[in-house]
């Protein structure tokens, strides 16, 4: 026999024991029950062309077709070129790996060799390259964007000679020292995920496959394997955390298949005949369809990666492994992302473009004009120099290395330094958690009378007045048969806070049992430790334990559950039994949940149900107070369930439980068939009451929000919660103010609402995720163009992969900048794809890492690298061959102003429109920059026309004399790193004419190698060459303070 245990705690060094497989499980009893059906004989319930044929529910999102807005100017500049390679790259790839069909299975149990299927590994890979593509590979990622494909071409061009203006070392030592910086950095990741990976890998359940294999979980090491078969969880369930999964933090129960129950021991799971048949691997995470011999399974009875086991011992089968895995499925392909600073410098090439076109137009075209514009090409290749990234890079390094030092923001990890200063280009996009997901019972409505949580001991009274009168007449509280005349306060009050105390999924958990103290199922009610002490609450929604918490605070309390029954404790302390008949559990489509349960004492079979208005008020009686208090509710930002029960008869209940057991064994479209029996049922039920919930908000989230609003940025919330859920936390948190629900589930209905909505002023929408696949796959464009007028957004019930796709949507149909928040392994996809993206751990926010640091990052990157190409503007303009030039890289590092001490809103805002770096500011630039350079040119041959031979010299002596000058005068805050830079900077020059006396001099040592030299030491060189230098500043100088002084910016308050 096959026994794979795992013995390391889910709580244990962040491995989960779940987290590389799927299973569906089942927690034995190991109770010796009637075993008069031999499972070997089982039938078959499902082929496998019965599942390749049937189609999922749930529909993943098309891929975003692009936009017939593509903005012609990139793709001039380098659309023609990414596309070529990336279809080259990926017809490479399909052609060497092609990937497998993915298809359904049948997994028998025990029986390994009747699995002639190959699946795949249950391994992790995060490698990206191997050995034979990691060059090509890394060359690939470098050279697809523009700026590196830039270097490269200008580098080429130097082979040449008609193009040739200078050395070739000069072009490709610098390429080649970034090439080798770049693949030095990704070999080490390479390296550093290949021991992660190997690590992972060496675990036990790297072992197991799709063969029929088991594992079994436990959330405890100190539950040793001798004591599995004797299992605290005794009542076939355990819960799962699954917030690295979809974002949900609340405990989901899971439900064991009940045909195992019947098995005496724990070996007899690997001699019977039976199997499991599944269907093929899905993106969707909700839902699951499949059958286990002669029981359908659901997602009541998986256990997807990626979770956590947070009570009980999970005996599981392997149905899933590897890439096949949900969580596998949803992981999107991590890119290398680039900042907007070097996306601008397309524009600036299309400006360098222009100034050769205009020097060549100026000569006629005359002769060889074609030669002569690649000539000006090179020669103003320049304005763009390589030293550009280099400088760059390290002053990224630098804005990485202070937003983790911040104080103000600690534990922050920078994952990738080529993009904070996207932080300060932000338009949209936020998302993560709002909340505390902490809920709190404020409001109880019975329709005549309103209770809240000051009138809370009224409830309290009247629960002890109606229980202690029943219990003093010797009877059990009843109400079989619904009354229509006016009831007193008492009985509805004492019959609503019984329904919210039954009708719910929530299971007491404690804690003698969870340390297994007690474990054995035959224990007495008497012996049983009811006890408030050791007692939580556990449910897949934090709206249920809120409102099980404050049934327990009126004085009925849910003391015990199992599958088959739950328990409730009167305030006199007598314990009610009641036996589940059905359980109908929450989904997005009913917006609602039922239990049918017999009352032990009386034996009247009762449903209850629960949920959102839009779905209840269908159901229930004709009543004129429901809509109403509702909307009330809503406002108040409360979180509304409806509760309503109807009495049953044993026939009406035999009648409809033969017909629903009959349509959960349908295999063609089973959830329509379950649907409409139990809509059969839902019909003319009895009001109750209405409850209102509040999701806790974090600290400082409304006025965080408002923040950002007033700073520019549109915040768009993507989260995996229901509708209703999303909807109140957005009202809750003023994201929005007034709404517009869209509900769609056909072309022509998307259609219409979207008309509808277009119709409507400041309006924010809130959207589900099936509505959303509906709305992209008809009427992409619209959609995106229409959710971009609204001040908000809402998406709800999304996938990690449909978060990912939205933010690629808003990439192909806008020219917006993106930034990505989450908190949890959901979010990982949707990071990757965003322009920037947030990890966030804890509760607390960071928006300082957007106001400060966003804003400083892009301002001191935009003034970098505008000195940078300043010098090559003027190189360009004194058409002189220049190798390499003394940037002060450090300056800006550590330029300090007013903005990180008193941050304003208004002063972001303006950093979001880019007016630093845009292709009318380099023109501008381009402006002011041909007259110092032509005053270095000119002067140097009117001041020195003696001394023609050491033009050289004196230019290049003159500029970086200008350069540092323009340097001293643009900073304002002075850091003393700053200085040390310039005296360095000046120095290393004074160094080069000694060392590099060959280019400056007219020969060699031997023809009077130190003649510049000893040409610059005298004092007419000096004061002439001080003369141009302040001569070439000083109208830069007067356009600056003019400018400052009659058309200062909005911002210059805060520095005076």
């Amino acid at each position: 026999t096959q026994y794979h245990y795992l013995r390391r705690p889910v709580q244990s060094a962040g491995f989960e024991a779940s987290r590389y497989f799927y299973a569906v499980f089942s927690v034995q009893l190991y109770q010796i029950e009637d075993e008069s059906s031999n499972l070997d004989e089982m039938p078959l319930m499902m082929s496998e062309k019965a599942f390749e044929n049937d189609e999922s529910d749930y529909q993943t999102l098309p891929r975003a077709r692009v936009s017939q807005r593509r903005r012609g100017l990139e793709w001039f500049l380098c659309g023609g070129w990414k596309i070529l390679c990336t279809s080259c790259c990926e017809c490479l790839v399909h052609t060497c790996r092609r990937k497998k069909e993915l298809k359904a299975r049948t997994v028998w149990l025990g029986h390994p060799e009747k699995c002639e299927e190959k699946y795949p590994k249950n391994a992790i890979k995060n490698q990206k390259y191997n050995i034979v593509t990691f060059v090509p590979g890394v060359l690939y990622q470098q050279f697809k964007f523009f700026l590196n494909l830039y270097f490269l071409v200008v580098a080429c061009s130097q082979f040449v000679p008609s193009l040739k203006i200078g050395y070739l070392y000069t072009y490709w030592a610098p390429l080649g020292f970034v090439l080798a910086v770049t693949m030095v950095r990704e070999a080490v990741d390479e390296v550093r995920h290949c021991r992660r990976d190997k690590e992972m890998n060496s675990q036990l359940y790297s072992k197991l496959t799709v063969r029929g294999d088991h594992s079994v979980t436990h959330p405890d090491e100190v539950i040793h394997n001798q004591r599995i078969p004797k299992s605290g969880e005794f009542d076939c369930s355990c819960f799962i955390r699954t917030d690295q999964l979809d974002g949900e933090t609340d405990w989901k129960l899971r439900i064991a298949v009940a045909c195992t129950q019947r098995l005496p021991a724990l070996g007899d799971l690997f001699s019977i005949n039976a199997y499991i048949y599944a269907q093929k691997p899905e993106l969707d995470i909700h839902s699951f369809e499949g059958n286990f011999t002669r029981e359908s399974l659901s997602i009541e009875n998986t256990l997807w990666a990626s979770t956590v086991v947070a009570s009980g011992t999970v005996i599981g089968v392997v149905i899933y492994t590897g890439k096949e895995m949900r969580s596998m499925l949803n992981m999107s392909q991590s890119k290398n992302k680039v900042g907007l600073l070097d996306c601008l410098t397309k524009a600036l090439f299309l400006a360098q473009v222009v100034l050769s076109v205009i020097m060549v137009a100026l000569q006629g075209f005359l002769g060889p004009w074609f030669r002569n514009l690649f000539r000006f090409v090179v020669l103003f290749s320049y304005i763009i120099p390589i030293s550009l990234r280099v400088n760059l890079d390290m002053g990224k390094s630098a804005y990485s290395w202070m937003i983790m030092k911040d104080k103000s923001i600690p534990g922050t990890v920078v994952r990738t330094s080529t993009i904070p200063e996207e932080l300060g280009r932000l338009v949209s996009d936020k998302t993560g958690t709002l909340t505390q997901n902490e809920m709190v019972f404020k409001r109880l409505h019975l329709g005549t009378v309103s209770y809240g949580t000051d009138t809370m001991d009224e409830i309290q009274s009247h629960i002890i007045q109606s229980y202690a009168q029943f219990q003093s007449q010797g009877g059990i509280p009843t109400s079989s048969t619904p009354s229509r005349k006016p009831q007193l306060p008492a009985p509805k009050v004492r019959k609503a806070v019984k329904a919210i105390a039954l009708c719910h999924n929530v299971t007491p958990v404690y804690e003698s049992r969870v340390n297994g103290a007690s474990t054995e199922p035959e224990r007495t009610e008497a012996d049983q430790d009811f006890s408030d002490d050791n007692r939580t609450y556990q449910a897949s929604s934090p709206d249920e334990v809120a409102l099980v918490h404050c049934t327990e605070s009126l004085g009925l309390t849910l003391v015990n559950r199992d599958l088959t029954s739950l328990q409730l404790k009167t305030p006199a302390g007598h314990i009610l039994t009641y036996y589940i008949l059905q359980i109908f559990p929450f989904t997005s489509e009913s917006k609602r949940m039922g239990i049918i349960v017999r009352e032990e004492a009386t034996g009247d079979i009762t449903f209850y149900m629960k949920g959102a208005d839009v779905a209840m008020a269908r159901i229930v009686q004709y009543n004129d107070w429901l809509e109403e208090e509702c909307w009330n509710m809503a406002r108040e930002g409360l979180r509304t369930l409806v509760v309503a029960k109807k009495s049953l008869t044993e026939e009406q209940y035999q009648d409809f439980e033969s017909h629903y057991n009959q349509a959960k064994l349908s295999i063609h479209n089973r959830a329509l068939k379950v649907a409409a029996v139990l809509e059969s049922l839902e019909r003319d039920m009895e009001l109750l009451c209405l409850t209102g919930v509040e999701d806790q908000l974090q600290a400082d989230v409304r006025p965080t929000l408002e923040l950002l609003r007033n700073a520019g940025i549109k915040i768009w919330m993507l989260t995996g919660d229901e509708l209703e859920t999303a909807t109140c936390i957005a009202k809750s948190s003023h994201l929005v103010s007034r709404n517009q629900d869209i509900h769609v589930s056909n072309r022509g209905e998307a259609h219409l609402e979207l008309n509808s909505f277009r119709r409507k002023h400041n309006c924010a929408l809130v959207i589900s995720g099936n509505s959303l696949e509906v709305c992209l796959r008809y009427y992409e464009h619209e959609f995106v163009e229409l959710a971009c007028q609204c001040p908000a957004v809402v998406c709800c019930h999304c996938s990690p992969t449909q978060k990912a796709q939205i933010v690629r949507l808003l990439q192909q149909h806008t020219a917006i900048r993106t930034c990505a928040i989450g908190d949890g392994g959901n979010d990982v996809s949707m990071i990757q794809a965003a322009d920037c993206g947030i990890g966030i751990e804890g509760k607390e926010g960071k928006q300082v890492l957007l106001m400060v640091h966003g804003r400083n990052g892009y301002k001191r990157s935009a003034a970098l690298g505008q000195f940078v190409m300043h010098c090559g503007m003027v190189i360009s303009t004194m058409q002189v061959t220049y190798t390499q030039s003394e940037e002060p890289h450090v300056y800006f590092h550590f330029c300090s102003d007013i903005v990180t001490r008193v941050i304003t809103v208004n002063w972001f805002a303006l950093s979001t429109k880019s007016n630093t770096l845009i292709l009318c500011r380099f023109i501008s630039n381009a402006i002011f920059v041909c007259p110092p350079g032509g005053i270095l040119m000119y002067g140097a041959l009117m001041l020195f026309d003696q001394e023609f031979v050491h033009v050289v010299a004196i230019s290049f002596t003159a500029l970086i004399l200008t350069q540092l000058l323009m340097v001293a005068l643009t900073v304002r805050t002075w850091h003393w790193l700053m200085v040390v830079d310039e005296l360095i900077s000046h120095s290393c020059y004074l160094a080069s004419l000694a060392f590099l006396n060959e280019y400056f001099g007219i020969g060699r040592a031997t023809l009077g190698a130190f003649l510049d030299f000893s040409f610059i030491m005298t004092r007419m060189f000096l004061w002439k060459v001080c003369v141009i230098t302040l001569v070439s500043c000083l109208p830069l100088y007067i356009i600056k303070y003019l400018k400052r002084k009659f058309s200062p910016p909005s911002y210059s308050k805060l520095s005076s």
